[in-house]
């Protein structure tokens, strides 16, 4: 009995630890808004050039790219070992930025690292894709339906829905040990499965030289400039230590723009991230760059309240009245 119990201490844990994250996600995205192709390992992510593209469920700690560009002036770029792993050899969700230097030449950075998140939700314009698998279409698809009308018209019926889905991750395996058979279901309770759909309708109707136009919106979804949930409690926590954890300013900056263009936003999250900022002048860059990414625009005035200078306050107000 006591040799099982050993057998079993010994393998539940070797159990466990098979089940961390075993795969990272890369993001590559152009700072222009240049579109490219992107191949990893010879295989081609992308069929149509895209400026923001994001493969996920990488396996493999070190991956070959290429990048080619739909403008043939610019010059294509390969890069071997691209890192999808830390320091400490765990996967992460590792960002890379397409930049021009002084001399347009473009180049490709090392951008940003962050904990994997899970319940990802992909900002609007980002191509995501599972690695190995068809890629993935954008959150909208748009259908345009030309229909005939009396009196010689024609109406065209426009539809753009944007679905959201978030699967609930559950873990099962079977331990078998001589005499003993022990079965294991693990369940994230923080990433319940939900599908959200919100559908835009636009009808113009085409007739004697008029356009007439009627907009029908149904199930609106969010406020704002943001099309996704706000960052779980528990993924804002990784995020703001990795943040925290970044000696220079500078480095905190791009961090937290990178985490902020990667996700949605509360404003409470969003002071919080400014609060970790040194300089004055840096809170004020990631405030306007979070502004966009936020799901609660009417409540941005709170972050106001990060900032010591009255200039800086009236800067930010000036900036959200001109969005």
């Amino acid at each position: 009995m006591k040799k099982l119990f050993l057998i079993l201490a010994f393998l539940v844990p070797t159990f466990c630890m098979a089940q961390m994250q075993s795969y990272g996600n890369l993001t590559v995205f152009s700072e222009d808004g240049d579109k490219f192709y992107l191949i990893l390992n010879g295989e081609k992510q992308n069929d149509e050039a895209q400026a923001n593209i994001r493969v996920e469920e990488l396996n493999q700690p070190y991956y070959s790219a290429r990048i080619i560009f739909e403008d043939k002036s610019l010059a294509s770029i390969t890069k071997n070992n691209l890192m999808i792993v830390d320091a400490d050899a765990k996967f992460m969700d590792v960002t890379y930025r397409i930049k021009k230097d002084k001399n347009k030449k473009v180049k490709l950075n090392y951008y940003s690292m962050i904990p994997v998140q899970p319940d990802f939700i992909p900002p609007s314009g980002m191509y995501v894709r599972q690695f190995g698998q068809p890629g993935q279409p954008g959150p909208q698809t748009i259908i345009q339906q030309p229909v005939q009308v009396q009196g010689g018209g024609r109406q065209t019926t426009t539809t753009t829905t944007t679905t959201t889905t978030n699967n609930n991750n559950t873990i099962g395996a079977s331990l078998n040990v001589p005499g003993m058979n022990m079965n294991i279901s693990i369940s994230d309770p923080d990433n319940d499965s939900h599908v959200t759909t919100s559908t835009h309708q636009t009808t113009t109707t085409h007739s004697g030289g008029h356009q007439q136009q009627q907009q029908q919106q149904q199930q609106p979804q969010y406020t704002g400039n943001c099309k996704g949930w706000p960052m779980s409690t528990t993924d804002f926590a990784s995020a703001l230590s990795t943040i925290k954890e970044s000696s220079f300013d500078d480095t905190k900056l791009s961090t937290a723009k990178t985490i902020a263009s990667s996700n949605c936003l509360t404003c409470d999250q969003i002071v919080q991230i400014c609060n970790q900022f040194s300089f004055e002048e840096n809170k004020l860059v990631f405030a306007k760059h979070a502004f966009k990414y936020t799901t609660d625009p009417k409540n941005y005035f709170k972050v106001n309240n990060v900032f010591s200078f009255s200039s800086s306050k009236e800067e930010l107000n000036d900036f959200i009245q001109g969005h």
